[in-house]
């Protein structure tokens, strides 16, 4: 894990790749709890009998979850220490490239590409790839936004 003390240091990090989380494993309870909360019951993602004929072979996550773990996994991957608060800002950008079927490991990699000076602090912008192990292309590809407040 990078451990940055205060914005300076993640100024200094702006255009470096941070590294990697763990591996996270998809299972089909976080399937069906991620169905309950949101109300998609879509059966590729919660019907394994229907799902074993249709096109993936398997149920597979939401895309939705997929994006859901990126605090998870970025959490995993940096932290900045002697801030009052990050929050949240919102995403610039979102891609499902792959599926991610039951079962599955994934992991997400984590560039800095921006800080931008405010009044309450700090825009920081990353780009969070989530990686499904053994796949061509990436489950998910974001651009975070987040504020960091000093």
């Amino acid at each position: 894990m990078q451990v940055f003390n205060g914005l300076d240091e993640v100024e200094k990090a702006v255009g470096t790749h941070l590294g990697y989380s763990d591996w996270h494993t998809v299972t089909q309870q976080q399937i069906d709890l991620f169905a309950e909360a949101t109300g998609d019951h879509q059966w590729i993602h919660v019907d394994p009998e229907k799902a074993a004929q249709g096109p993936f072979g398997t149920t597979i996550a939401h895309g939705y979850l997929t994006l859901s773990l990126v605090p998870k996994l970025v959490w995993q991957v940096y932290r900045v220490d002697g801030l009052k608060m990050g929050v949240n800002y919102g995403a610039n950008k979102v891609r499902f490239p792959a599926p991610v079927p039951v079962g599955s490991r994934v992991r997400a990699g984590v560039e800095l590409l921006e800080l931008t000076h405010g009044k309450a602090g700090a825009q920081v912008t990353s780009r969070v790839t989530i990686e499904l192990e053994g796949g061509d292309k990436p489950a998910c590809v974001v651009e975070t936004v987040s504020v960091m407040v000093p």
